[in-house]
C-alpha cells in the first residue's frame, strides 16, 4: 500500500458507524500521550485487509482458511505500508495442499505493525 489514505480512514469510520475520533480526528490523535502526531489511525479491520489482499493475490479468492492476528502497533495515515508472509509449513487435508503461514504488515521505519498466522488452501 504506497499511502495509507485518511480519507479512506474517514469513509470506513461513516460506514461501520465508529464514533472513535482517532480514524478522523488529527487533534484527537495529537493530544495521545503515545506522541502519534497529527495523524489519524487506520481501523484495524483495514488494515487486516491489506493482507488479505496479499494472500488472496497469491492463492486466489477462495484461499483463506484460518485467519488470526495481533495489532502490535498502529497504522497512520500516509504510511507506506508492505503486507508480507512465510509458507511455515505445507500439508495435505482433505484432499486440499495446505499451507501454514506467519504473515504481517510492516512498515520501513516502524518495523512490524500487524502480524499473525494464517491457514491457505494452495491452488491446484
Amino acid at each position: 500500500m504506497p499511502e495509507v489514505s485518511a480519507e479512506r480512514m474517514r469513509t470506513m469510520a461513516a460506514l461501520l458507524r465508529d464514533p472513535n475520533p482517532l480514524h478522523w480526528d488529527r487533534e484527537a490523535v495529537a493530544a495521545l500521550p503515545m506522541n502519534l502526531g497529527h495523524r489519524t489511525i487506520n481501523q484495524g479491520p483495514l488494515g487486516l485487509s491489506y493482507m488479505v489482499n496479499m494472500l488472496q493475490a497469491w492463492a486466489g479468492p477462495a484461499c483463506i482458511r484460518r485467519l488470526v492476528t495481533r495489532f502490535p502497533q498502529v497504522v497512520l495515515d500516509g504510511e507506506c505500508v508492505v503486507a508480507r508472509g512465510k509458507v511455515t509449513r505445507v500439508s495435505v487435508e482433505n484432499g486440499e495442499h495446505i499451507a501454514d503461514c506467519d504473515i504481517w504488515l510492516e512498515h520501513a521505519e516502524r518495523g512490524v505493525l500487524l502480524e499473525g498466522e494464517a491457514r491457505v488452501a494452495l491452488p491446484d
